[in-house]
């Protein structure tokens, strides 16, 4: 790649970074090529891209970031995959935890930045056993509806109360008429 490759390159991956909420860095010494290419799948399907890209020319884009990214300096050594994602950060993390445990832990996960907050191991592993984003959203909902059930239920029964004593009134009086 030549100089003004390398600049373009920076260039875009520094917008990537900026734009996406998700990013692991991961050790895939270990895998060949079809791994690879059935790892980029696994997490082209949940909205994330493997990059393998030459740590200096990350560090060079991650270094003009804002002052609140990060520094993934020391992470970067060795052979480094990036995985960069668009949408949420447990389906990637679930992704790469799920293929690790198929590949004889490979490939193995170095640092990740969520949202501009450096992730460790222990915290990636809490993400890849959440659920999906959409079934949390379902047990929110859940959660929800549950309380406001209850107090239709009771408003219910005042109302049926209510019409209780009404009915009795009413046919007290035509009692009284009679």
């Amino acid at each position: 790649m030549n100089r003004a490759g390398k600049e373009a390159f920076v260039e875009e991956f520094r917008e990537r970074v900026r734009s996406a909420p998700v990013l692991y860095l991961t050790d895939y010494s270990g895998l060949d090529v079809q791994s690879m290419t059935r790892l980029r799948q696994l997490l082209r399907a949940v909205g994330a891209e493997l990059m393998v890209v030459k740590n200096r020319l990350v560090m060079r884009a991650l270094s003009d970031l804002d002052k609140d990214f990060p520094d993934l300096g020391e992470h970067l050594t060795g052979p480094t995959g990036i995985v960069v994602g668009s949408d949420e950060p447990v389906g990637p993390a679930k992704a790469l935890s799920d293929f690790a445990k198929a590949n004889q832990s490979r490939p193995v996960f170095k640092i990740g930045v969520v949202d501009e907050k450096l992730v460790d191991a222990g915290q990636f592993q809490q993400l890849a056993k959440l659920p999906p984003r959409i079934e949390l959203l379902a047990m929110l909902a859940g959660s929800l509806e549950a309380p406001l059930e209850a107090v239709v239920a009771v408003l219910q029964g005042k109302l049926q109360e209510a019409a209780g004593v009404l009915e009795s009134l009413r046919q007290e009086r035509e009692s009284v008429n009679e």
